[in-house]
């Protein structure tokens, strides 16, 4: 399986011109504190930069990529950064709503499978709930009438609140959740770090 048809589900891909006169060297140079910081570990060969980040500590403006490449090319108008940086986050966030779309058609085929039939609820007795009499002593001293049976353990049917078959929409809630993180984070990321790249190279 060629993963290039769907590695950019977790690869953040750009470029950005350099300033007119600009060398590739002094590209690197002026990105080489992004890549000296706790966790980071670079090499620079000729042209690009290869990274890898481990236990990136939050501060980290790049901590949300593990690695990436960097390469100084030609372009029609000049000297192009081109890099391309991967994300288990995204990766993360991108699977999580199919798991939890997996938990909540597991939790309907099980309540599928545990409902009883047409011809079994038929059969079945209805239960019926017993009138508890009220003390004559406590009825003459005005004390409430007791409550009947299935009030607060049962539902209109009977059915007791525990045998409640649980229900997939906490499921679908989060699968929500997360796919929105996962498209407003590869929205996002693209742009605070070419961004962050840009400012880099543009800071005098």
């Amino acid at each position: 399986m060629n993963l290039r048809f769907i590695d950019w589900i977790w690869h953040v891909e750009g470029s950005l011109a350099l300033a007119p006169g600009q060398t590739g060297d002094d590209a690197f140079d002026r990105l080489d504190p992004l890549f000296r910081l706790p966790g980071t570990s670079r090499e620079r060969s000729g042209g690009a930069l290869v990274f890898r980040k481990k236990d990136q500590a939050a501060q980290d403006k790049m901590s949300v990529f593990d690695g990436g490449v960097l390469r100084i090319e030609n372009g029609m108008g000049g000297l192009v950064l081109r890099y391309r940086l991967a994300s288990r986050a995204l990766l993360f966030c991108f699977l999580a709503p199919l798991l939890f779309l997996g938990l909540a058609q597991v939790t309907i085929a099980i309540n599928a499978h545990q409902k009883p039939s047409a011809e079994e609820r038929s059969q079945k007795p209805a239960a019926k709930a017993a009138d508890v009499q009220q003390n004559p002593i406590d009825k003459a001293l005005g004390a409430p009438a007791p409550e009947k049976p299935g009030k607060d353990g049962a539902g209109k049917d009977g059915e007791d609140k525990h045998d409640r078959k649980p229900s997939p929409t906490p499921a679908y809630v989060f699968a929500g959740i997360f796919a929105a993180l996962y498209v407003a984070g590869r929205i996002l990321e693209d742009r605070l770090i070419k961004a962050l790249f840009k400012k880099r190279l543009l800071d005098s």
